[in-house]
């Protein structure tokens, strides 16, 4: 695989760092609490990097996380793309792409997933199962926490058969309410009664939505992993102790270099995976294994930028306590290690293509 972005994607990349840079500041995103910043989600919009998605593809979407990773932006950027203008553009019919895809590239439309259901959702379709992609339905069920539902307009929703449905969340029978979670996503639990839906994509649009979602959320982990070991490096490299700085300590230099390590082997793995998926070749396993890095690895580094920060570290308001709480919450979210792991195995075990 090609490592280098193309021009377009690093031009993305680094409009996009500026932008989480200047905006996404310490007093912001403590100010914002579980909420969302509508100044920054606006100036993402005006810059046109909500949009650029559909352009820059799904290595693109995952340079693009990693910046709002390093800064833990408090915005739904990454649910807007891997659950509405991605599998939108790849899965909708003509009529939903033009109606739903200027919507969700303005930030005037904003989606949420809600990945995993594990079965909880049923759907009713309104046509027979050889119903074209845009059928109506209706849905029944619980999502208990769906990540930045409380700014979604539009949720995906599985269903137990693994089809895949648009549901606003001002539609009659969906009903939605906050919970709390680890990372500050602004999330909530949603609770379908017989709520009007419409169909997306046939047969493989949930795996192939399911992939690329894993592809992304590991690249905004690379982000995350990245901000709080930068964060480490400049406290060791200034805090000093017994007349010298604390980085050139053969203890601290270790367990930096090691979160180094692990970073980028989360990144690595979440670049050839989302090139695989761009260019169209099989990557299930390719997808599994950044997935279980971005879990496994991600959770060690941000351990590891909080305790080199030694008792700074657990100041819940200092600014590399954020990392380590959307590190843990990615940990978790779309399969644990250990979840991703047998299902690896499993796959491995059936012959299925890498």
């Amino acid at each position: 695989m090609d490592f280098h972005p193309t021009v377009e994607q690093a031009e993305a990349a680094a409009l996009a760092a500026r932008i989480f840079r200047d905006l996404a500041t310490h007093e912001r995103l403590a100010a914002a609490g579980t909420g969302s910043d509508a100044e920054l989600w606006k100036a993402l919009s005006t810059a046109g990097l909500i949009a650029a998605v559909e352009d820059v593809g799904l290595l693109g979407l995952v340079l693009l996380l990693e910046e709002q990773g390093r800064t833990t932006a408090q915005v739904p950027y990454a649910a807007t793309c891997a659950y509405g203008i991605l599998p939108v553009a790849a899965h909708g019919t003509d009529e939903q792409r033009t109606r739903l895809l200027p919507a969700f590239g303005t930030g005037e439309a904003v989606a949420a997933g809600a990945f995993p259901t594990r079965g909880r959702i049923t759907a009713a379709a309104a046509a027979t199962a050889a119903a074209t992609a845009s059928a109506e339905g209706r849905l029944t069920g619980v999502a208990p926490v769906v990540p930045w539902l409380r700014d979604a307009t539009h949720v995906l929703v599985p269903d137990a058969d693994r089809a895949l449905w648009i549901v606003r969340t001002d539609a009659p029978g969906a009903r939605t309410e906050p919970v709390e979670t680890t990372a500050p996503w602004a999330a909530g639990r949603l609770t379908l009664s017989d709520a009007p839906a419409e169909r997306l994509g046939g047969p493989g649009a949930y795996e192939a939505t399911l992939a690329a979602a894993r592809t992304a959320f590991a690249g905004l982990q690379a982000g995350v992993c990245a901000g709080s070991l930068a964060r480490a490096v400049e406290y060791t490299s200034t805090r000093e102790q017994f007349g010298r700085p604390l980085s050139t300590n053969q203890g601290v230099m270790l367990r930096a270099a090691d979160a180094y390590m692990d970073t980028e082997a989360i990144r690595v793995t979440a670049y050839e995976a989302a090139w695989r998926l761009d260019q169209g070749l099989t990557a299930h396993e390719h997808v599994l294994t950044a997935a279980w890095w971005a879990s496994e690895a991600g959770k060690r580094v941000v351990h590891a930028g909080q305790h080199l920060h030694g008792g700074t570290g657990a100041d819940l308001d200092h600014p590399v306590h954020r990392h380590f709480l959307w590190g843990r919450q990615l940990d978790a979210y779309l399969g644990c290690g250990s979840e991703l792991l047998e299902e690896l195995g499993a796959s491995i075990a059936e012959g299925e293509p890498v």
